[in-house]
């Protein structure tokens, strides 16, 4: 199936070189930003498929403008990549660059590589053959650089009118290093010269062609695709390159056969295809498939950004543009089987047995209109040739006019216009036997091709005889199938007896769904009963905790002078109040349980006072015990050292002095000590008097507060004997030591 598709056309813009530096050329490209498919020149913008700045590498460039054709080719399309453009703006750099250079090889060298990668991680059935061939065109002569004795081939045609070089060396390679060494051959053997603007200047247009055909030997299957890898010599100015003797003549022909390509691609972009003057030129002979035919092709452009060939990067430019709008008509190339083309003999046979029978029905309505009867809007033929004849016979049937009925026309034209209108008549009468006469030639020639098609129409007589036998065997499955029917049938009436059964089931169904409503209304009515007793249990509920706010508001009472009896932080600590509501007496004692925590947490706070004061009171005794030893020893020492008299006589106030401090501060502590031991055994007591309280509810908080008033007088009462035996004790120890 053939595809359209345009020309791709990539824009390459190379730096300033050296000479140029030195002249003072200006850079005369801008680059619009985020965009990298317009550039702009002296305030026109050139749009192509892409624009590579002067920083682009080689591979950057292979990538975007001829990877894809990698795989065209190995699909089995013809595809072409050549660089144009003035001489010494990098055509040769970009299409060969520096063979066996990772970074600055060029297109050739990386499209070799690529394609064998390809083929080796394709399927292994498939066998392929790749022939190269490495000629150029010099002074309008083709000439082999693989083999320098041909020196003028010519350009022929095959027999699907395709061109190519007769006699030209083709050489079967294996892998990429062979084809490199195919192409340092074919380079050794190219004219190159030295000009004032290049000093490897392309004196001839070279063409590289891979040809590679591969098979499937499972299915038989047959692609080929042909690669035309060109780079051209670039367009010369005599006054600039300053070409002289044979180096001029070689420009003249260069320049000439370039205009010859400009001339080709300036008429395809006219759409004017009546005409392409392919033959003024080998160069556009060979590229007649890649300009306009079958293949795809992308065209780079090599610029030069100099202000000193300004004219000539503008010329080059517009032909890119120009370029850019023509239009080639891809197809695979694939060797049909004979299966393939069985298969499209059928659709051809079919196609004109339908052509045919219109054609009949044509006839037919030409008569009529012929002996003067009016065809009506729905016994006129209406069926399109378009989806009958094939795209190559598209042409012929176009040339089927749709005619008008007489009696229409005749209905719209009023008594005034008669005349005009019957001069009109007139004059479409006879367009109208143009066209019948065309139309009767056109009947001659498809009755030619019905002459053509009998023997098929016989083999269809043959197929319609095979449908016939098939007929009588469809007719005898047809009999089975009423046999099958008629079971069908039996089946249905079976389900018309379980039918009148289920009705009869529904109905007994609907006598138990009445008992059923009757017994759900006895448990409506004793779920109102269950709803009664639900509220007088709601009630009894009430009152119970209405009783327990009550119990609670005691409890909280007598919880409040117990801590007021224990004083101290206990005594601060706010009591909790109750409001009496139901509703929040869950919130209430909560908040109780905060208050008896603290209390418990006050309780013990004292209690580890209490343990810090025995401590005291524990080191207290031990430093008397401390200062006894200290007194013995300084008895011993009055009487050794009487000089020390005076000095043991003021240490003596000093420890008296100690002493009336201890003194203070046991007194102090002892005081503490039985505040607190008091306040744990007022909350012990008052603990197991809450347990039962709160299980009897029996004592009342006057007894309990006349319990602890006796409890701390007894308290009182031991804390004064303690003090008087200490005095006692001190007032020994004083007089024995004096």
């Amino acid at each position: 199936m053939a595809d359209e598709c345009n020309i791709r056309v990539v824009c390459r813009i190379r730096p300033l070189n050296e000479t140029e530096e030195k002249a003072a050329s200006k850079f005369l490209f801008k680059y619009p930003p985020d965009n990298e498919d317009t550039c702009i020149l002296q305030s026109k913008a050139y749009v192509f498929d892409k624009v590579f700045k002067p920083n682009a590498t080689q591979e950057k460039v292979y990538n975007d403008a001829a990877k894809q054709i990698v795989n065209d080719v190995l699909s089995g399309y013809n595809g072409t990549i050549f660089a144009y453009g003035q001489t010494a703006s990098g055509k040769t750099h970009t299409m060969e660059g520096e063979l066996g250079h990772p970074d600055k090889q060029g297109i050739i060298p990386r499209i070799v590589a690529d394609i064998f990668n390809h083929i080796y991680a394709m399927d292994e059935n498939l066998e392929f053959h790749i022939k190269v061939s490495y000629f150029e065109i010099y002074m309008d002569k083709i000439r082999d650089l693989l083999d320098v004795s041909k020196t003028n081939l010519s350009v022929h045609e095959d027999k699907n009118r395709v061109p190519y070089v007769k006699g030209a060396t083709e050489r079967f390679v294996s892998s990429p290093e062979e084809v490199f060494e195919t192409i340092e051959d074919g380079k050794a053997n190219r004219h190159i010269a030295v000009t004032n603007m290049n000093e490897h200047s392309s004196r001839s247009h070279s063409i590289f062609l891979i040809n590679v055909k591969q098979e499937n030997p499972e299915t038989q299957k047959k692609l080929s695709g042909k690669l035309y890898l060109v780079d051209l010599a670039g367009s010369e100015k005599v006054s600039k390159t300053g070409a002289e003797g044979s180096t001029l003549d070689e420009a003249k022909n260069i320049n000439k056969s370039l205009s010859a390509l400009g001339n080709v691609i300036a008429s395809l972009a006219e759409m004017n295809k009546s005409y392409v003057p392919y033959r003024d030129s080998k160069l556009t002979r060979i590229l007649q498939e890649s300009l306009g035919g079958n293949a795809r092709t992308t065209m780079i452009i090599c610029c030069s950004p100099a202000s000193y060939n300004e004219a000539e990067t503008k010329s080059t430019l517009l032909f890119g543009q120009r370029a850019k709008t023509i239009k080639n008509t891809v197809m695979v190339n694939e060797e049909l089987t004979a299966e393939e083309w069985k298969r499209r003999y059928e659709v051809e046979r079919d196609k004109n047995a339908r052509l045919r029978g219109l054609l009949q029905q044509l006839e037919a309505e030409v008569k009529r209109w012929r002996s003067g009867e009016s065809v009506s809007s729905d016994e006129q033929v209406t069926e399109s040739l378009d989806t009958l004849v094939p795209v190559a016979e598209r042409s012929t049937t176009e040339l089927l006019p749709s005619l008008p009925a007489p009696a229409a026309v005749l209905a719209s034209i009023t008594n005034e216009d008669w005349r005009k209108e019957r001069e009109a008549l007139c004059i479409q009468l006879d367009e109208k036997d143009d066209e019948v006469n065309g139309l009767s030639q056109l009947i001659e020639r498809l009755k030619q091709q019905m002459l053509e098609q009998e023997e098929i129409i016989n083999a269809s007589k043959r197929d319609n005889e095979n449908m016939q036998a098939d007929v009588t065997r469809l007719q005898g499955e047809n009999e089975s199938t009423k046999d099958e029917v008629k079971e069908v049938l039996t089946a249905l009436e079976e389900l018309a007896m379980n039918y009148d059964q289920k009705t009869q089931e529904v109905e007994a169904k609907a006598k138990e769904n009445e008992s059923l409503t009757a017994e759900f209304e006895l448990q409506l009515l004793k779920m109102k009963d269950i709803q009664l007793e639900i509220e007088q249990l709601k009630e009894a509920s009430f009152s119970q905790r209405k009783r327990i706010v009550e119990m609670m508001l005691a409890l909280l009472k007598d919880f409040g002078e117990v801590g007021s009896a224990l004083g101290g932080p206990a005594a601060e600590l706010k009591k909790p109040s109750v409001s009496g509501n139901i509703d929040q007496i869950e919130e209430e004692f909560a908040v109780a349980r905060l208050y008896v925590s603290k209390i418990k947490s006050e309780i013990k706070s004292l209690a580890q006072r209490f343990d810090q004061v025995e401590n005291e009171q524990k080191k207290t005794v031990q430093r008397a015990a401390a200062t006894e030893k200290e007194l013995d020893e300084c008895k011993l020492l009055l009487s050794q050292h009487e000089a020390k008299m005076k000095s043991l006589a003021e240490s003596m106030k000093e420890l008296e002095a100690k002493k009336r401090s201890l003194q203070e501060k046991l007194d102090d502590t002892s005081e503490e000590y039985a505040q607190l031991k008091a306040s744990a055994e007022v909350a012990n007591v008052s603990s197991e008097k809450q347990a039962a309280e709160i299980s009897a509810v029996a004592l009342s908080a006057a007894e309990m507060q006349k319990a602890l008033e006796e409890q701390m007088e007894r308290h009182r009462e031991l804390h004064a004997r303690q003090l008087s035996a200490l005095r006692d004790e001190l007032q020994q120890k004083s007089c024995r030591r004096r």
